[in-house]
């Protein structure tokens, strides 16, 4: 199975900034879809943003979009979430996931095949 790990998250600011990363362990992570999925509390797993392989097609959610990039490094197996101008709506438990298929929706967690642990995202007013 595929193993990503999350990196980055923390205690920050409303107004700060953060960038998350995951690192991917198997073979041809450039071929997969990458997206960034959040949970915060009391609320379900919702779709942040998304990248395909090639990088060159970005998906984001409404409540992200303009302060959220994602971006991908192929050479070294690794997704990011650069997120500014955080929010306390932001704070969430923040997953990385990737899907096999080529053909998977972005925006589709069901798309999804293998997935992270998690990473605490808390923003404070």
């Amino acid at each position: 199975q595929a193993q990503l790990v999350e990196s980055g998250g923390g205690l920050v600011q409303a107004g700060g900034s953060l960038r998350l990363a995951c690192a991917a362990s198997r073979r041809g992570f450039g071929a997969y879809m990458m997206g960034w999925f959040r949970q915060g509390p009391g609320k379900e797993r919702e779709f942040v943003a998304g990248i395909q392989g090639s990088g060159g097609t970005t998906s984001y959610s409404d409540s992200v979009k303009g302060r959220f990039t994602i971006s991908r490094d192929n050479a070294k197996n690794t997704l990011y979430l650069q997120m500014s101008s955080l929010k306390p709506e932001d704070t969430a438990v923040y997953y990385c996931a990737a899907a096999l298929s080529g053909s998977g929706t972005i925006a589709y967690i069901r798309d999804y095949d293998y997935w992270g642990q998690g990473t605490q995202v808390t923003v404070s007013s």
